[in-house]
């Protein structure tokens, strides 16, 4: 009766054991696939907002495509339109894509590079 009592506690740490097994390697491939790259796409994001400069043209969230004409700690002002009189207060959040007015020189040049080709 002595033998069945320890192997059936050393069945039961054994099951303890594995149970928690699958719940680390559960937990290690859920960072893997959904925490990380999260953490990975936020960091980029900051690192945009913190090289936004005046003059830069930006996306928002809802579509719109202006120009930065001032930046305050968590607010720019951005101008809108073809007249260019549409300038809108918004928070730095709303931003989804910054282009660089270099980065829009050296686009427009490879594009006429390779027409000439």
């Amino acid at each position: 009766m002595g033998l069945l009592l320890t192997s059936e506690a050393a069945a039961s740490s054994v099951n303890t054991l594995f149970i928690i097994a699958i719940y680390v390697v559960l937990f290690g491939f859920l960072y893997f696939i959904m925490i990380r790259p999260q953490r990975k796409e936020q960091k980029q994001k900051a690192q945009t907002l913190a090289s936004l400069a005046v003059g830069d043209s930006v996306r928002t969230t809802g579509g719109f495509v202006g120009v930065v004409l001032d930046i305050s700690d968590d607010m720019v002002i951005v101008e809108f339109g073809n007249d260019r009189h549409c300038r809108i207060p918004m928070y730095k959040e709303a931003i989804v894509e910054v282009e660089k007015p270099e980065d829009a020189v050296v686009k427009s040049t490879d594009a006429s590079d390779s027409k000439k080709k």
